[in-house]
């Protein structure tokens, strides 16, 4: 078969495509360094500050589908402009929110507005690059914007919170906005899918319906236990997801197409995504606020130190369209899944007096595996689908993506928070009611309320919050390794017949049941001729 050969215009455009990407993931973890600015100015209780952070994923994760496919529908390219509109002007009502309210509700919009943006960047991809090489590095380019976007958040609101007032994290969006919507016409291709039929609104309506309670009653369990609230909440979620697989297999024209799901390669690689950023940004929720309150650098030092993680991205990305020619894909995932889990295992050793260097280390050498793995998940997902629903597919990668990185943290933030609260207890006793909730709520809240103590007691209450804090890091690392080790293993068992679209890696030998054949043949999916 042969294949187009993209020109100077298309890597051009591939730039274009980058940065909606970058700005959707920085803003899963921009506010990280910002929270204590944030929570000083306007006060946030404990569950309006998670809100805060998590709402914006939820929107995500809940809609990313949805956007895809309507992308498909009414053009992909207008789509994405549609959305850098939304997504600048939400970020300006962020930006000046007066209450903590008003500024979920703003990131609300932002989530809203980044499930449209995300899906079309990656099936515009698969419109612009036909040969499968090319747009295997397209892909690798596209991943390190994605997941380096998550640890250049830090970087950028370091220097913001440096100059400037903590609303400012959300400003810099709006010049790179408009530049999408000035360059993206000129360079980006238009795509729709001919004769897509109608738009499943009801299936949209469920597949929202679904990742809300579902999400909500995990982060909630963590939080607060096993209660009947909890518990409802989550089967709600279910059930309306039992009811979404249904309209999906009845409907004439699904969002989603589940016989894709029997591709090997395909639906391991969605697992994969949700493993991989469960752990990478519930990790860094911990990383990035052990950086600036217990080691103690100022918001702008403690970003710059965090530069070399989304390096490490760029680096170990770089490498994977070279190794896919002769390496199985299941190999390259498992791979750098074990790369990451090597890198939990080092943030086990940190303690309050650990050098610098050991938190730099353990959290790049996490983004190098995860930048191993990811950019051969992407290309396996949209090699998957068929030309008028790569926008429907290209969702998925980021769906697992958002609601993986929500979870770890919910999760891995609960199982921390748990830690810190239940060691720091003895050192409030003592103090007023509402000093003693603020400093057993979070770290920022411990050194907010040292500093309006005498030295000889906010020295040791700011000691011990640092000691239980970091007893937290340490205990979500175990589960980041754990999570990482398992997500390898399984893998190479499923995946071990799997073949790079476009590869020359031999498949394992041995009998190949009938999915596996099936993924194996499926022809090259080859977007249809764009109409400018």
């Amino acid at each position: 078969m042969s294949h187009d050969r993209a020109s100077a215009r298309e890597w051009v455009g591939l730039a274009v495509l980058i940065v909606p990407v970058l700005l959707m993931s920085m803003d899963m973890t921009v506010l990280y360094f910002a929270l204590p600015f944030l929570s000083a100015t306007l006060e946030p209780s404990a569950t309006e500050q998670l809100w805060i952070v998590d709402i914006y994923a939820f929107m995500l994760a809940g809609l990313l589908l949805t956007m895809g496919t309507l992308g498909d529908r009414i053009g992909r390219r207008l789509l994405l402009m549609i959305g850098a509109f939304v997504f600048g002007a939400s970020s300006l009502a962020a930006a000046y929110a007066d209450s903590s309210l008003l500024l979920i509700v703003a990131r609300a919009v932002l989530g809203v507005s980044g499930a449209v943006l995300a899906p079309s960047t990656l099936a515009l991809i698969s419109n612009m690059f036909r040969d499968p090489g090319q747009r295997r590095t397209a892909i690798a380019l596209w991943t390190a914007g994605l997941s380096g976007g998550a640890a250049v958040g830090p970087v950028v609101s370091g220097f913001m919170l440096e100059h400037f007032w903590w609303g400012s994290v959300f400003l810099i969006n709006i010049p790179v906005t408009v530049l999408i919507l000035v360059l993206g016409p000129l360079l980006l291709p238009e795509y729709r899918a001919p004769d897509a039929g109608r738009f499943d609104l009801l299936g949209a309506v469920l597949s929202l319906a679904t990742v809300l309670p579902i999400v909500y009653g995990i982060k909630e369990l963590a939080a607060d236990g096993l209660t009947y609230e909890n518990v409802a909440v989550m089967a709600v979620g279910i059930a309306l997801g039992v009811l979404f697989v249904m309209r999906q297999r009845s409907a004439a024209n699904p969002l989603i197409d589940l016989g894709m799901f029997r591709n090997r390669g395909f639906s391991t690689s969605v697992g994969v995504n949700v493993v991989a950023m469960f752990a990478l940004v519930g990790f860094l929720f911990f990383a990035t606020q052990w950086v600036q309150l217990v080691y103690g650098l100022s918001p702008l030092e403690a970003g710059l130190w965090t530069l070399p993680a989304p390096l490490a991205v760029v680096v170990t990305t770089s490498v994977v369209a070279p190794l896919a020619k002769t390496i199985r894909p299941g190999h390259i995932i498992a791979a750098g899944l074990v790369v990451a889990a090597v890198g939990f295992a080092i943030m086990t050793q940190l303690r309050t007096d650990s050098p610098l260097a050991l938190a730099v280390i353990g959290s790049s050498v996490v983004s190098a595996g995860v930048g191993l793995a990811m950019p051969m998940t992407a290309d396996l997902i949209v090699s998957a689908a068929p030309p008028e629903r790569v926008g429907a597919a290209a969702a998925l990668p980021e769906t697992a993506n958002q609601l993986g990185g929500a979870l770890g943290v919910a999760i891995l933030g609960s199982i921390g928070a748990a830690v810190y609260t239940n060691e720091i207890a003895d050192s409030t006793k003592g103090l007023p009611s509402e000093a003693a909730d603020a400093a057993e709520g979070s770290l920022g809240g411990a050194a907010e309320v040292a500093q309006h103590l005498p030295s000889e007691t906010g020295r040791p209450l700011l000691d011990a919050a640092a000691e239980a804090f970091t007893d937290g890091v340490n205990i979500a690392a175990v589960a980041g390794s754990v999570v990482m080790l398992a997500g390898a293993v399984g893998t190479v068992l499923l995946m071990r017949r799997v073949k790079a679209p476009g590869s020359d890696a031999a498949p394992a030998a041995g009998p190949k049941s009938e999915a596996e054949v099936e993924a194996e043949t499926r022809p090259e999916a080859v977007p249809a001729p764009a109409a400018e």
